[in-house]
């Protein structure tokens, strides 16, 4: 191997690694290292700061050579007045405004800068449907006392309930019934540690209810889980251990649907419903918590957000309910810092049932996969015989003679060694017996001869050769007691593995990237372990739903793996349908084999009982935020030595089994104990609303002090500017009228206030799907085959042509509608084959936009009837304003190219340059010039190996964002200057007044006053955001401000008051906002190249007049 090509040690790895990201959390802005850096050293440096968004470079020379890093700035002035995007209105629009402006003109009031209004306290009337699941069930002592009854009859007539009776008392938790139930009673919080294994799960739920019901006491148990799928799976398990139908005395309720009632004893849902339901409490005073009983969080270990923030909700109001009662459990809990939160409370340990289980790592991985023919789970001495062992026709009968004679003779013996110490070489040293199997070494070291011994060994002989009765010279070394020869071997073999082990393992780091998930490798392991053994399904970590497809594919082409009567490939994701995941707990057929493909949802939340063989990939997708840069990414990243230990549990379940983990034993120990928990890595806008609707008086970021891990002060700072920009809270971070009804959905606030305005523009229908969407990939499937992949992009390109062609968000809209339309004529299949799309995540989005359109009719926003809430559904610009509502500020604009084949590159208003998706639909946008380029609108950068990029973006016009946007300022272009002096330092805010035809004003945002004295057809530069500029005339940006107010003010009257139609002004002035988007909202964006499309539907016909009416009067 090259001297290039020698790979950077794990070790350094390891630290460069760490304190890059120690920096990039820090708030230093430069970091130099250290000039003892090797060149290999320094380009790892220069590729780890390309994937965080780090610029690094090298300084110095000779000696001095180092590496300088440092952070991105931020942006913090408006661009220069050249080669501005002039914004104008048609015709058309202007005719909408001066019949607007005739009718409704602006007065004084309207037009000067106003509080936001604060939130009084008192919630607006809003019809709500009441969800009763909560509630405790209404039942006396004597029909308790007939359940219990029931519940015993049942077991004593049926021999599977009887079966599954005894099965339970077997489980290690059955034991600490008393100890549990006897802890609930006395104190109000209790911890449950319990192994994998041990039952509490499923078993804690039932000891409460039946210890409850025994004293004829009613009861509701409320139990969480960080994921839909645990918290169905587990509910319906313990309905069918007491022989009853889900819905009956066990239910759930999770975001898409729930089963049961009031009547229900035992629910579960999500840690994210239960921390609604605990702030709706507070803020309406509901007896929602009064009437539950105990509350159960499960795998708490998982430390997300939700989790954190209820547990701190909690323990602040268990005083004011005495009779409640917290019980926490987790696998791998840090028990003693849970409890010192608690004020100390109990912790019950409770040991696990599982079969041992044997883990290898990815050295070892790679030796049993080079000796392919070695059978490594019978014996891990059942190494074959290489063929050079093999001697000459003229050599056995001699050596066998030696060899018979040396166990009888001790001249003999001298003369075998002289055999093998003159004459040896491998095919002697190693040579074996034809009717024993013995080797030399096996003779030497039952016999004690420790000098030979050491002599074969430092010929490089087989340690690992048996004779014909199955014993190694290890074997026969310890049979005959000689156990200086037995420690001698043993060292031999120790050394020998390890050598070997590093020696693959250092070659396989030389060709490869350890951080990206080896598919290759995988499937050569899963063929060794089908061909090793028999039976036993195999459980694969994967970090996320793509990296399950592409395995799947992959292994779908296999040879080995296609027949599907004797493999069945089940994925196991929140994206596949219920009914799809229940397949994956069932037993394959006898000679069926189960391959379960599963992202960590597998770890803990759900258990299947048939795994034998896990294989840990090392990997998860982890969502990250950093608030200096307010860049959010979603990334593959090593999992904590709980993670991989709570997975290698799951191997162990029914017998014996074997853990494969496919990174090294060097970087499993530097692994950090537990992951870092999800309030200190992500956006926590969500969270910040809930405080303050949980306690409007408390200062957002001292409540967060309370969690257990408290976010960092800028974490929450960036939270707040953002819900200040949308208008939930004032810049006193008080919470406004808007915040307090953005809290009411289970969507981000940014979502929520999306949703809200396309109600307002008549455009729910395409916003449902883009609110559902926001929470999972899109659902176009990548075909492995390069001429599929042509097709498949293709296809992608005809879809995207619905709606212009420069949008992957509405992309995705145009593949559901066309999806829908496929279904209703019963062609589903079809469609998704042609377009492929993925029916499974397609009907998943049609589930989930059901259940947020039932929401939306709860809370009262829309009418039960909503046929007439998108009657704009197809109008290009309002479209592109429903996404800036949602996914602002998200802003970037797209940048010259410095080479013809250079990947499009986005600037973002943090000022970083990033790279676009090639899978994006805008690809291949690329601006000749400087004063051509157009602006984007994106849900996300994401990190990767290449450095940051944006997956999906819409190219927009600059009005849906000067109408949407937080901050517009205007000031004068170069040689344009105002020049009344006297009002140079007024402070009145913004503000625009007409008086007369001679003098207009116009007042930057958060700043000194500034006029511009001409005519409103003056030329002036308006800066959205201080960054991004633009070209108009003064009586436009006037007027645009103006309908700017008057739209903050009808979203909010919306939502204040959903069944009331909107004041006159209020509703001219949304329908002409309306027209203004139809007819200009699509100025600014360069023409698409021409496309066919699906169907011939014309797309963004303008608003006929007649539809007026629907803004005036309409619901």
């Amino acid at each position: 191997m090259g001297k290039n090509k020698t790979p950077l040690d794990e070790a350094s790895v390891f630290r460069l690694t760490k304190i890059l990201k120690k920096f990039n959390k820090g708030e230093d802005k430069a970091y130099n290292f250290e000039p003892n850096l090797s060149r290999k050293q320094r380009a790892f440096v220069h590729k780890e700061c390309l994937k965080m968004g780090l610029i690094s470079k090298n300084k110095g020379s000779g000696n001095q050579r180092h590496v300088s890093v440092r952070k991105i700035k931020v942006k913090g002035g408006d661009m220069p007045g050249k080669n501005l995007t002039d914004v104008a209105f048609s015709k058309r629009a202007s005719l909408v405004l001066q019949d607007l402006f005739s009718s409704y003109p602006p007065d004084d009031e309207e037009l000067e800068e106003k509080e936001i209004r604060k939130y009084s306290g008192k919630t607006a009337k809003i019809r709500r449907k009441k969800d009763d699941i909560f509630s405790k069930p209404m039942m006396s002592a004597v029909e308790i006392a007939e359940k219990v009854k029931e519940l015993a009859s049942k077991r004593e007539k049926h021999p599977k309930l009887r079966q599954i009776n005894e099965e339970r008392s077997k489980l290690p938790i059955a034991g600490f019934g008393d100890a549990i139930t006897s802890a609930v009673e006395s104190n109000q919080v209790i911890l449950i540690s319990g192994e994998t294994g041990c039952g509490k799960t499923t078993q804690v739920p039932q000891l409460l209810l039946d210890y409850m019901w025994g004293k004829g006491e009613a009861c509701k148990i409320l139990c969480t889980q960080p994921r839909r799928i645990s918290a169905t799976s587990v509910s319906e398990r313990i309905a069918y251990e007491r022989g009853e139908s889900i819905g009956d005395n066990v239910g759930y309720k999770i975001r898409l649907e729930s089963k049961g009632g009031r009547h229900s004893s035992i629910v579960f849902c999500t840690n994210g419903m239960l921390l609604r339901v605990l702030v709706s409490n507070s803020r309406s005073k509901r007896e929602d918590i009064s009437d539950m009983t105990h509350i159960i969080v499960d795998e708490t270990h998982e430390r997300d957000s939700f989790c954190d923030f209820m547990l701190a909700i909690m323990r602040d109001i268990l005083p004011s309910y005495p009779h409640l009662r917290l019980v926490l459990m987790s696998a791998t809990l840090d028990s003693e810092r849970f409890s010192q939160y608690f004020g100390g409370c109990p912790i019950i340990r409770v040991p696990g049932f599982t079969y041992p289980v044997k883990s290898f790592y990815l050295e070892d991985v790679l030796s049993i996969l080079k000796f392919a023919d070695a059978n490594h789970l019978i014996s891990a001495n059942a190494t074959a015989q290489d063929q050079d062992q093999e001697l000459t026709e003229e050599d056995p009968e001699f050596t066998e003679e030696e060899l018979e004679l040396t166990e009888e003779d001790k001249i003999a013996l001298d003369e075998a060694i002289n055999l093998v110490s003159v004459e040896g070489g491998s095919k002697v040293h190693n040579y074996q017996h034809s009717l024993t199997g013995l080797t030399p070494l096996m003779l030497f070291a039952a016999k004690g001869r420790v000098e030979e011994v050491c002599m074969l060994l430092s010929f490089g002989v087989d340690c690992d050769l048996i004779s014909k009765d199955g014993k190694s010279a290890l074997d026969w070394a310890v049979q005959e007691n000689q156990q200086e020869a037995v420690n001698m071997i043993k060292k031999h073999i120790e050394s020998s593995q390890a050598n070997d082990g590093q020696q693959l393992l250092d070659k396989y780091i030389a060709s490869g990237n350890p951080d990206i998930i080896d598919n290759v490798l995988i499937v050569q392991l899963l063929r060794k372990i089908c061909i090793d053994s028999n039976e036993g399904a195999i459980l694969v970590f994967l970090p996320g739903w793509d990296d399950i497809n592409r395995m799947r594919e992959k292994l779908i082409a296999n040879p080995f793996f296609k027949d599907s009567s004797r493999f069945i490939i089940i994925p196991l994701h929140s994206m596949v349908p219920y009914a799809d995941q229940k397949v994956v707990f069932k037993r394959p057929p006898l000679g069926c084999r189960k391959i379960v493909l599963s992202t960590n949802v597998a770890e803990s939340s759900i258990t299947i009982d048939d795994v034998v063989y896990v294989i840990d990939s090392g990997r998860m997708k982890e969502k990250s935020y950093d608030p200096y840069n307010n860049v959010s990414t979603l990334q593959s990243s090593w999992v904590s030595k709980a993670n991989s230990k709570q997975r290698e549990g799951r191997a162990g379940r029914c017998q014996p089994g074997i853990c494969y983990h496919l990174f090294s034993k060097l970087r499993a120990a530097s692994m950090l104990e537990f992951q870092v928990p999800e309030i200190k890595r992500m956006p926590i806008e969500e969270l910040c609303l809930q405080v303050k609707l949980l306690d409007p008086d408390c200062k957002v970021e001292d409540f967060l002090l309370k969690t257990l891990d408290p976010p960092v002060s800028e974490a929450v700072n960036s939270a707040v500017r953002v819900l200040q920009d949308i208008g939930a809270f004032t810049q006193d971070e008080e919470l406004t009228e808007l915040g307090e009804k953005l809290g009411y959905l289970p969507v981000h606030p940014l979502t929520c206030k999306m949703l809200f305005f396309a109600i307002l523009m008549n455009c729910l229908d395409p916003a449902l799907t883009l609110a559902c969407a926001s929470d999972f990939k899109d659902p176009f499937v990548i075909p492995m085959q390069p001429n599929e992949r042509q097709k498949a992009t293709a296809a992608r390109h005809e879809l995207a042509s619905l709606y212009g062609g420069q949008s992957d968000q509405l992309t995705l809209i145009a593949a559901f509608d066309c999806w829908r339309n496929a279904k209703r004529k019963g062609l589903e299949g079809n469609f998704c084959s042609q377009y492929f799309v993925s029916s499974s995540t397609m009907n998943f989005l049609f589930g989930m936009r059901m259940q947020l359109q039932g929401e939306l009719i709860r809370h009262g926003f829309i009418p039960d009837d909503v046929s007439s809430c998108s009657l704009n559904a197809n109008h290009r610009g309002i479209l592109h304003a429903v996404l800036v509502a949602g996914l602002y500020p998200m802003v970037g604009r797209v940048l010259p190219p410095k080479q013809d084949k250079e990947l499009t590159t986005i600037e973002a208003a943090n000022g970083c340059n990033v790279r676009l998706s090639g899978r994006s639909v805008n690809s291949r946008l690329k601006p000749k010039q400087l004063e051509e380029c157009p602006l984007i609108i994106f849900d996300a950068i994401t990190c990767g190996d290449m450095g940051m990029y944006i997956r999906n973006c819409t190219v927009i016009g600059p009005l849906p964002l000067l109408f949407l946007a937080t901050e517009i300022a205007v000031a004068p272009i170069k040689g344009n200057v105002c020049s009344d002096d006297d009002d140079e330092e007024s402070d009145d805010g913004d503000a625009c007044d007409t008086d007369g035809d001679e003098k207009l004003v116009v007042n930057k945002s958060g700043g000194k006053e500034e006029k511009v004295l001409s005519s409103p057809d003056n030329s002036v530069m308006v800066v959205v955001d201080r960054w991004l500029s633009f070209r108009s005339t003064a009586l436009n940006v006037a007027q645009i401000y103006c309908l700017r107010e008057r739209l903050s003010e009808a979203i909010l009257f919306k939502v204040m008051h959903p069944g009331e139609v909107l004041p006159p002004a209020l509703g001219a002035s949304v329908y002409a906002v309306a027209c203004i988007l139809s007819h200009d909202g699509l100025s600014g964006i360069p023409a698409p190249a021409e496309s066919k499309s699906v169907h011939s539907t014309a797309i963004n016909e303008p608003i006929p007049v007649v539809l007026q009416q629907q803004f005036l009067f309409h619901y």
